[in-house]
């Protein structure tokens, strides 16, 4: 039964449809991710459903007194002077007795009576285990000083106050436009984590396509006005999503050479149209309508020339920079090589954007020398976004940089041309710059950055408010960019995809380099771990220790033979089930089953596999 659902739900901007004729449900327990292009009205549903925006047409139909929690893309905080009055609701009355004890027990002079009255107060609301959950939650979002004012907080420092107020709260039902964003890698595997446990119902956006698939279990298109869904994980809605556009583009070409035949027969019909003719003119217009109706996407293609680049590239020279005191980073020293594709990472703080700063001379290092090469030019894409006046237009900000582009095969493209590529259409390119989305808005930073033909390029969270078809492309690009790169990115994804080495910023101005990619790193940052278990085990051998080969027992004969039949068979099992989700069934409760049945069937098959293997070294 949904505790969340639409009728007819529909919405427009200047007489613009986003969307229309919505129906959509969430059950208690459900864990969706919607997905779409940028420009879509995917923050305009997220609003709507949370209340926050009416919409034109339709309505939303809520179970009675459900809290709905939700977290936008740019948080915006209303009569709250600090941290502390936003995260302690004055309704909540054990919110209100955890910030009294807090503030007591952060005064120079304690108020032994005040405190023990309070610390008798948690007891009896059984507070302490809600105590401890909200420091847990703060410290993890980086929320450290409650008596900070909100208006001194960074756009990242508030989406993390945002989102970790809503943690605290616990709605009934987590609305999330793109949570990972302004997240270090390893908040973001807690959040994961944190998200996943306690039968949490959750709608949420994202481009991280590893979140997505680690938290989500169904996945809703919003695709020309209309909403489609998908019971299963991101991998199976892109192969249903791939077999549906191939059925596609097959009835479009039918249509469209029909079209031909009948427009050939409308045109020598004038003299002979009779009531027996009518219904073949009828069927005339159906089919221009239906050919008419389908929307061609436009390929993003990012083939960008490179400039020359010469064999000195860029030197730092044992720089350091400290901020108040504080070492950011201590004598680094690197000299950049042709082919470099290098991934920053580290929590956030530690330095990551004051490196490419340093490199590209925005700011100056404390001590050492940072030495460009004369062919090197930079294209920096900076975390912060794009800066633009009120009253530009799109084409205006890209002719600002340029009237024309030489691509990749020395052809020149108008301003106009490349922001077509780009996938603004003529009537947005001479719209205002204000009136994109979000992610409009970084991908013409991105053009913008691209436009100046460069060959050392740097992208500060390119991530951060892209929709995932533009994400591919601009791998795809990237995957093939002969310069320098330099990737600093939460999305584990990319940066495993893209990247064979890291500078890992470790805290007190520390920066180790490392060979390898994020999930190479992580590997080995378990190793330790690893090793401490196997020194525990008996039959691990010890160093100096000849190297004798343990034979499989009888026991273990068995099961290595078992193992292969019970695979094959949940195997078979799943493909039957695959087939039965296929189907076109309409029943939601059995497509639930089927799909935790199949989720259920490879966790078993993956642990049978694990074990096999395990047995299969020893024989």
């Amino acid at each position: 039964m949904s505790i969340l659902s639409t009728e007819q739900l529909g919405h427009s901007f200047n007489d613009n449809w986003l969307f229309k004729d919505i129906y959509f449900g969430l059950e208690k327990g459900d864990r969706v991710a919607l997905v779409g292009i940028n420009g879509t009205g995917k923050s305009t549903f997220l609003r709507i459903l949370s209340g926050l925006l009416a919409p034109s047409i339709g309505k939303v139909v809520t179970e009675r007194d459900l809290r709905i929690g939700y977290l936008e893309q740019d948080p915006q905080f209303q009569n709250q002077n600090t941290i502390s009055d936003f995260i302690y609701s004055i309704g909540n009355e054990r919110q209100q007795l955890i910030r009294k004890y807090e503030e007591a027990v952060n005064q120079e002079v304690h108020d032994e009576k005040l405190l023990n009255r309070l610390m008798d107060e948690l007891s009896n609301a059984n507070a302490w285990e809600y105590e401890y959950e909200i420091k847990t939650i703060l410290g993890r979002m980086g929320v450290h000083n409650l008596e900070q004012k909100i208006s001194t907080l960074s756009g990242g420092q508030r989406k993390r106050l945002a989102l970790a107020k809503l943690l605290i709260d616990d709605p009934d039902v987590y609305i999330l436009d793109e949570p990972t964003n302004h997240l270090d890698i390893e908040t973001i595997e807690w959040l994961e984590s944190y998200l996943t446990g306690g039968h949490k119902t959750i709608l949420l956006v994202t481009h991280d396509r590893y979140f997505l698939d680690n938290v989500s279990s169904r996945i809703i298109e919003l695709d020309r006005g209309k909403l489609q869904n998908f019971n299963g994980n991101y991998s199976y809605y892109l192969e249903r999503k791939a077999e549906m556009e191939a059925a596609e583009d097959a009835a479009f070409s039918k249509n469209t050479n029909l079209l031909k035949k009948e427009l050939e027969w409308m045109r020598r019909q004038p003299k002979a149209r009779t009531t027996k003719s009518k219904s073949r003119i009828d069927a005339f217009y159906d089919l221009e309508e239906k050919t008419k109706g389908r929307n061609i996407k436009s390929n993003l293609e990012l083939s960008v020339n490179v400039s020359r680049q010469g064999n000195k590239i860029l030197e730092l020279d044992h720089i350091s920079k400290s901020f108040n005191g504080k070492a950011i980073i201590n004598n680094f020293s690197y000299i950049f090589k042709k082919g470099d594709r290098i991934g920053v990472a580290g929590r956030n703080g530690t330095g990551k954007s004051t490196l490419l700063n340093i490199i590209t001379g925005v700011i100056k290092p404390d001590s050492g020398h940072v030495n460009v090469g004369e062919t090197t030019v930079f294209g920096y894409y900076r975390q912060g976004g794009l800066e633009f006046k009120e009253d530009e237009r799109v084409i205006d900000v890209v002719k600002n940089i340029a009237e024309y582009i030489t691509m990749a095969d020395g052809k020149n493209l108008t301003a106009s041309q490349v922001l077509t590529h780009f996938l603004f259409p003529p009537a947005k390119q001479y719209g205002m710059v204000n009136k994109l989305s979000g992610g409009e808005k970084k991908r013409l930073q991105l053009m913008r950055v691209l436009m100046k033909n460069p060959n050392y390029l740097i992208l500060d969270e390119p991530t951060n408010d892209l929709d995932i078809d533009t994400l591919n492309v601009l791998e795809d690009f990237l995957l093939n960019f002969p310069g320098i790169l330099m990737l600093v990115s939460h999305d584990r994804y990319l940066i495993d995809r893209l990247t064979d080495q890291l500078f890992i910023f470790e805290g007190e101005g520390k920066v180790q380099i490392y060979n390898g990619n994020y999930t190479d790193y992580r590997l080995e940052q378990e190793e330790p771990k690893k090793t401490s278990k196997e020194k525990s085990d008996p039959e691990v051998k010890k160093p100096g220790t000849a190297s004798v080969k343990r034979k499989l027992s009888f026991k273990e004969e068995k099961e290595y033979e078992t193992l292969e039949i019970k695979i094959s068979e949940q195997e078979e099992k799943i493909l039957v089930l695959t087939k039965e989700l296929n189907s076109g069934i309409t029943d939601h409760t059995r497509l639930s089953e089927i799909s935790g049945e199949i989720k259920n069937l490879k966790d078993g098959v993956d642990e049978m596999t694990l074990r096999w293997l395990e047995l299969s070294e020893l024989k």
